[in-house]
């Protein structure tokens, strides 16, 4: 098979991994003829996938034989679809030319099991160490690592790697349990804390490597040290399946915060299950609604930037799912009226955060204002906030809401009713 075909078949198997995401790497150029590659910088161009995605790394698997068969896997052992299999050279080759070609910024690399573990996570690591040690190669690289391989290969790997990610897949064991039978939570686990412990240490060295390089800085510049080793600096993530089993979005929140609590992940990412070529019984036969994965990362947004915990994001009055027709924070305001309206000039952030409407950014600014004047309407319309959905929450030094959060249809009027839209 030549590496176009290869390319086609392989690229189209990793399109079901969206964690894929550059954010948090550690900055490198390749300004003034060092190496090749960078992490920044706006003049990196994106690839686009089949269905429209931007995307700005090669997304590959180094191959999709898998001898296991998770049942909602379209790469399982079970499953009648073409097989490839890149060699080492062959991937580091097309990320070179790629790069050269100005299509991508770095490589997100996966790969089906084979062998055992461990030999497909030394292939895998391989690529990466190739790239640097090789061609110096300063772009974004995130490895998907596998739980089972030893601790020494995950150690390996988070030299290399900007972002290393194990995927839970499933929000609960009972689930993993049926629909991923060779997979094991606890190994996914004990690999998370593995992961973290890294992390930690290689950040906590750093740390105390800058504050020494402080206190020393009058004392004689011809000295230098080493740089502390960096660990995986963009941080470890994974990705949830929704809508394979029949949890709900409490308990995929739940295991999201255990995940950021326990393990300090950067990113849990949520990918709505897709139908597959030769479908075991078990899985429906129908796609959830998009929307629902949308909802969980507005939702997840929630939990790490505006303050909200897993328990309370999702009403008791939605059995245990997240409102479809309105985002969750709306959601929440509704359900919560008596703790608003807010007053903008006296209000702390915690709660100026829950206000529907308002970003981070727009709560940051409102407090930097309020030091120096009284805030007023018109100070939201300066700020750009969708006023309709604001105005009803808060109240300013010449503007109060009156009975506005009594009324019956407020949820109509601030959720537009749907619109089915055309591709022509």
């Amino acid at each position: 098979m030549n590496l176009q075909s290869k390319l086609a078949i392989l690229a189209d198997a990793a399109k079901y991994d969206a964690s894929c995401a550059s954010s948090g790497a550690a900055p490198r150029n390749s300004v003034g003829g060092r190496g090749m590659g960078s992490t920044e910088g706006m003049g990196i161009c994106h690839s686009y996938a089949p269905d429209g995605r931007c995307i700005s790394l090669l997304k590959i698997l180094l191959t999709n034989f898998c001898q296991y068969d998770c049942l909602y896997c379209v790469n399982r052992v079970t499953s009648n679809v073409p097989r490839a299999r890149f060699t080492v050279d062959e991937v580091v080759q097309l990320t070179l030319d790629f790069y050269r070609r100005n299509c991508i910024e770095g490589l997100f690399l996966s790969s089906g099991i084979i062998q055992s573990p461990d030999y497909t996570m030394e292939q895998v690591v391989e690529v990466a160490r190739v790239l640097r040690e090789e061609h110096d190669f300063r772009g974004y690289i995130h490895l998907k690592t596998i739980p089972d391989a030893a601790p020494e290969l995950m150690e390996r790997a988070g030299r290399y790697a900007d972002r290393l990610s194990i995927n839970i897949e499933l929000p609960t064991a009972e689930s993993l349990t049926a629909l991923a039978p060779e997979k094991d939570i606890a190994a996914i686990d004990r690999s998370m804390a593995r992961m973290a412990v890294h992390i930690g240490e290689s950040r906590a060295a750093r740390k105390e490597q800058a504050a020494q390089a402080i206190v020393s800085m009058p004392q004689s510049r011809t000295t230098r040290r080493a740089s502390a080793p960096l660990f995986a600096p963009g941080g470890q993530s994974t990705q949830m399946i929704v809508g394979a089993d029949a949890t709900d979005d409490r308990t995929i929140l739940a295991t999201s915060a255990r995940l950021y609590g326990v393990h300090q992940l950067r990113r849990v990412y949520y990918s709505a299950f897709s139908p597959i070529p030769d479908a075991a019984r078990a899985l429906p036969l129908a796609a959830p609604p998009t929307v629902r994965e949308h909802r969980l990362y507005q939702a997840d947004w929630l939990m790490r930037f505006y303050g909200f915990t897993h328990d309370e994001i999702v009403p008791s009055s939605q059995v245990g799912m997240l409102a479809l027709d309105m985002d969750p924070k709306l959601a929440w305001a509704l359900a919560h009226r008596e703790r608003f309206p807010v007053n903008l000039n006296t209000a702390p952030r915690e709660l100026l955060l829950r206000v529907p409407g308002f970003g981070v950014q727009t709560v940051e600014r409102l407090l930097a204002a309020r030091r120096v004047r009284r805030l007023r309407h018109a100070d939201l319309a300066r700020l750009h906030v969708p006023l309709k959905k604001v105005l009803p929450f808060v109240e300013a030094a010449d503007y109060r809401p009156g009975r506005a959060l009594d009324a019956a249809d407020l949820a109509a009027q601030l959720t537009p009713p749907p619109v089915q839209r055309s591709l022509f």
